[in-house]
């Protein structure tokens, strides 16, 4: 004889959700150490990898290149941070922001105030590509490129509707690259 009973459902625990306050406030009391490199992904403390010789190379290479061609009209912000909402505050690699008198020492920038964001990727693409990518589209901004080092090519994303972008382009060494908003262009081969 089989006997069956209804097994009375289990409440799956939930994760609790830092903001971005409270992020700030633990860095402050000494709970996250000024050296760990860290970023607040929806509610959760993230560990950032190390930056090698290759990621810094080329987040350097970025900034020269662009520097003197938009610095009249935006900020270049190499690895800080950017709110897009109260609980999700990531550091790319370089952010192409509009201009504002204080250069954002009084808050930190929010998606309104991007033009572009660049994430270097060697040891993180998939993060990037799974991840922020969404992330960023969801936030509505603009514009975002991956920088993919071992490739040597630019995953260009724009047109961000809900959780990912409409427009997706790959640019390989020999192509141009336009920041339309900027009215600016780089070649791929004078970052890789």
């Amino acid at each position: 004889m089989v006997v069956t009973t209804k097994l009375a459902a289990i409440p799956t625990p939930a994760k609790y959700r830092l903001t971005v306050e409270q992020y700030y406030k633990m860095a402050e009391v000494g709970i996250l150490g000024i050296e760990q490199r860290t970023e607040l992904i929806e509610g959760e403390i993230i560990e950032m990898s190390p930056i090698g010789a290759k990621h810094a190379g080329t987040i350097n290479r970025l900034s020269r290149v662009l520097s003197p061609r938009i610095s009249d009209q935006s900020i270049i912000s190499i690895q800080n941070s950017i709110r897009l909402n109260d609980k999700t505050e990531p550091q790319p690699d370089l952010a192409i922001l509009h201009l504002r008198d204080d250069c954002y020492t009084e808050s930190i920038p929010t998606p309104d105030d991007v033009f572009l964001l660049i994430e270097v990727s060697d040891s993180t693409l998939k993060y990037d590509r799974d991840i922020k990518i969404p992330l960023y589209a969801k936030a509505g901004i603009p514009e975002v490129w991956i920088a993919n080092i071992e490739e040597q090519v630019f995953e260009v994303y724009k047109s961000p509707n809900q959780n990912s972008y409409e427009q997706i382009k790959i640019y390989s060494k020999g192509e141009v690259i336009l920041i339309e908003s900027l009215g600016v262009a780089i070649s791929v081969d004078e970052v890789f």
